[in-house]
C-alpha cells in the first residue's frame, strides 16, 4: 500500500500510537532517509529510536566499513540479523535498518513476523545526492554511485515490495514522510 503525505493532528497521532504493539521497522536503500525520518517518527510517537547500523558498530566495536573490510559482507549480514532480532525482542520502538537488511531471508522473515515493516522508497537522483554527502558507505566506494544505486535498487526491490507499507521519501520536510508512515500504519493495523 502506498500512502499520501497530508498532515495528521496530534490527536490522530496519539490514536495511532495507542494501537502500535510492536516495533516499526524502516527498510529501504541507503540514502532514503530511514535514520532521519525514523528519529522524527519515534519522537512523534514518544517511542525510542534505534539505528541498527549504530547498534552493530557498538556491539562489534568497529565501524561498518571496518567490519566489511575485516570480515566481509556475509559476516556483517549475520551480525546485522542478530542485532535486529535483539532490538525487536527488547522493546517496541522505531528501528532503522541498513539498506541490505531486508534482503536477507531470515532478517526479512523476522521483521515481517514481529514488526511493522515500512519501505521507504526514493528516486535514484535523490539517492545519489544524499549518499554523496558522506563517504561511509562500503558498497559505494568502488564505482559509479548512480550505477551502483540503480543496480542495488533493481536487485533489492523484490524484497522491499514485501513490506506491507510503502512510503515515498522525497526531498523536503521529513514530517511529510512521518505522517505518511503513520497513515500507512493506521490503515494496516
Amino acid at each position: 500500500m502506498t500512502v499520501d503525505h497530508t498532515q495528521l493532528s496530534g490527536d490522530e497521532i496519539d490514536r495511532i500510537a495507542a494501537r502500535i504493539d510492536r516495533p516499526i521497522v524502516l527498510v529501504g536503500l541507503m540514502g532514503v532517509g530511514k535514520s532521519s525520518v525514523g528519529r522524527r517518527l519515534a519522537n512523534a510517537l514518544h517511542l525510542p529510536f534505534f539505528d541498527a547500523d549504530e547498534e552493530i558498530e557498538k556491539a562489534a566495536k568497529m565501524t561498518i566499513s571496518e567490519i566489511f573490510a575485516a570480515h566481509g559482507e556475509a559476516d556483517f549480514r549475520d551480525g546485522e540479523r542478530r542485532v535486529i532480532a535483539r532490538l525487536m525482542d527488547e522493546q517496541r520502538g522505531v528501528i532503522a535498518t541498513g539498506g541490505g537488511a531486508f534482503v536477507n531471508d531470515e532478517t526479512r522473515t523476522l521483521i515481517l513476523n514481529k514488526g511493522i515493516p515500512v519501505w521507504l522508497d526514493c528516486d535514484i537522483d535523490t539517492l545519489v545526492e544524499r549518499t554523496g554527502r558522506k563517504d561511509n558507505r562500503p558498497l559505494l566506494r568502488d564505482g559509479d554511485r548512480r550505477e551502483i544505486l540503480t543496480r542495488l535498487k533493481a536487485e533489492r526491490e523484490p524484497a522491499y515490495v514485501q513490506a506491507p507499507i510503502r512510503v515515498a521519501s522525497a526531498n523536503g520536510p521529513h514530517h511529510r514522510a512521518v505522517h505518511a508512515i503513520l497513515k500507512g500504519i493506521d490503515q494496516w493495523l
